[in-house]
């Protein structure tokens, strides 16, 4: 083996990513600078005449923002017990929160502090999109601030506040005080691809307006942000301050808001993550006209289409999201969607997984009447359904993390009795090592259907499953209640109960 490949397996070996807001923080928060991993461009080449062109028409719109961060207590050392030690200094509403907290293994990047009051400067970037001084940021900048002011490249420096912020998306709306007539871009109305040329705009650092280019790497990525991920991977370098800056095409119009990098510990890839024109607009738009955003709701539990669960339900492909239960007074129960039915339209769009459902509901606005497509028993129909609005933070729209996906089962492994309700047959013990146990069945969960009859008793479900034996279904789907979420499974038909 020759040194060059040793070197790389060692990297290999030892590489850990996280992912990291990319806002310059006083308070120890730094970034390593990136290191950008072009990926091919294929035919499309960039301008003869390079970005400069470009640059020059919209970098007057470029602002960096400069915010006063609130007082509050530094909850780094896990006081409210979720939150370790070394947790970067992200506001308590940021989405990137959440990764530090389930992957504790990359908080020891950060340098570890006593629990104290903690205030302090944060820098970030952002764009004017309307000549009066209506301006984009990220939720991270400024979700925290007592004082916002912005500064152009030429040097103006303008106070401004906060209108509204909208942390599921990392999204912001300002508005600069004491000028008129800004220069200002738009939001680009074309459909970005795989391939195409941007151009990132921003301050990082703190060291004045900065551009780098490079291209789409990717579309869709979920980073684990919050529900309605669906970024856009570039690989034009994202650093500290660059967050809230725009990522502009070569027309000069911003197909992306720069909002994260993707990491390794104490370095960067050149990996970095913006949020889509397409999803901005519509979040800024009800931002400015209410100073908040409000979702439409449907009201129901779901998990995604696994094969083995789609031919259980004669459908033709495992596509769309499967209603593992349906909220109580919810939209979704009024106008009679029933749990084990497929949703895989939503108005004119087809709906991929559980997470595209969220996204897809989540665009209209509450009130609205739409048409939702479902398959039951095979069959298609169309139900109307008036939206509702979003009850709170913890009961989202259709989140994909209600229910996991299951995986077929030979045998049950288990032993059952009558649910102290009758509302079903109750696991009383799984056998350790059995099909069951794998799959996530375990003692206290409850069977409420199979194959789309309800049991009351344990031969009940022995019935079902020999009643499906001799069917010519080649799965069975089971309905089953694990404390207060519901979920399918599916299992071979020619399994014995």
């Amino acid at each position: 083996m020759n040194t060059s490949t040793k070197v790389r397996n060692r990297v290999m070996g030892a590489m850990a990513f996280g992912l990291l807001a990319a806002t310059a923080l006083s308070a120890n928060f730094m970034i390593a600078p990136s290191k950008p991993v072009l990926a091919e461009t294929a035919q499309q080449v960039a301008p003869q005449a390079g970005f400069a062109d470009l640059a020059a028409k919209v970098m007057p719109a470029v602002v960096s923002v400069e915010v006063t961060l609130a007082n509050v207590v530094d909850d780094s050392s896990g006081d409210d017990g979720q939150d370790g030690p070394g947790v970067p200094n992200l506001p308590q509403d940021s989405p990137f929160r959440d990764f530090f907290n389930q992957f504790p293994q990359f908080r020891d990047q950060f340098p570890q502090a006593p629990r104290q009051p903690r205030g302090g400067i944060a820098q970030g970037s952002g764009f004017v999109i309307s000549a009066d001084g209506y301006a984009v940021t990220n939720n991270h900048v400024v979700g925290n601030a007592t004082k916002v002011s912005v500064k152009f490249s030429d040097g103006q420096q303008y106070d401004a506040k906060v209108i509204g912020t909208d942390p599921k998306t990392d999204l912001a709306l300002i508005k600069i005080e004491g000028g008129k007539d800004f220069t200002f871009v738009r939001f680009s109305e074309k459909e970005p691809r795989v391939g195409d040329w941007v151009m990132a705009v921003g301050n990082p650092f703190g060291l004045g307006g900065t551009v780098t280019s490079g291209i789409i790497s990717a579309r869709g990525r979920d980073i684990g942000s919050g529900p309605y991920d669906d970024f856009l991977q570039i690989d034009a370098s994202i650093n500290k301050g660059n967050s809230g800056g725009p990522a502009f095409n070569l027309d000069g119009d911003v197909v992306g808001i720069n909002t994260a990098i993707y990491s390794p510990s104490g370095g960067s890839v050149g990996i970095g993550f913006a949020i889509p024109a397409a999803t901005a607009q519509d979040v800024i738009a009800s931002l400015k006209d209410n100073g908040k955003v409000t979702r439409g709701w449907l009201g129901v539990q779901i998990q995604p289409v696994t094969d083995d669960i789609a031919e259980g339900l004669n459908l033709t492909d495992k596509k769309g999201a499967l209603v593992a239960d349906v909220t109580d007074k919810s939209p979704a129960l009024a106008a009679g969607i029933k749990t084990g039915d497929t949703i895989v339209k939503v108005g004119a769009d087809e709906i991929s997984d559980p997470r595209d459902l969220a996204k897809k509901v989540a665009r209209y606005a509450p009130g609205k009447s739409v048409d939702v497509t479902i398959m039951r028993n095979g069959k298609s129909m169309v139900v109307p359904v008036e939206l509702g609005k979003m009850p709170g933070e913890k009961q989202e729209l259709a989140s994909a993390d209600t229910a996991s996906p299951e995986r077929g089962l030979a045998e049950l492994g288990v032993r059952l009795a009558p649910a102290e309700d009758g509302a079903g047959v109750k696991v009383i013990d799984v056998k350790p090592g059995s099909a069951a146990e794998d799959r996530g069945i375990r003692a206290g969960d409850v069977i409420l259907e199979v194959a789309g009859k309800e049991v009351h008793e344990p031969s009940d479900v022995k019935a079902a499953l020999q009643a499906a034996a001799k069917s010519s279904s080649k799965q069975v789907v089971m309905l089953i209640r694990s404390g207060d979420n519901q979920r399918f499974i599916a299992l071979p038909g020619a399994g014995k109960g």
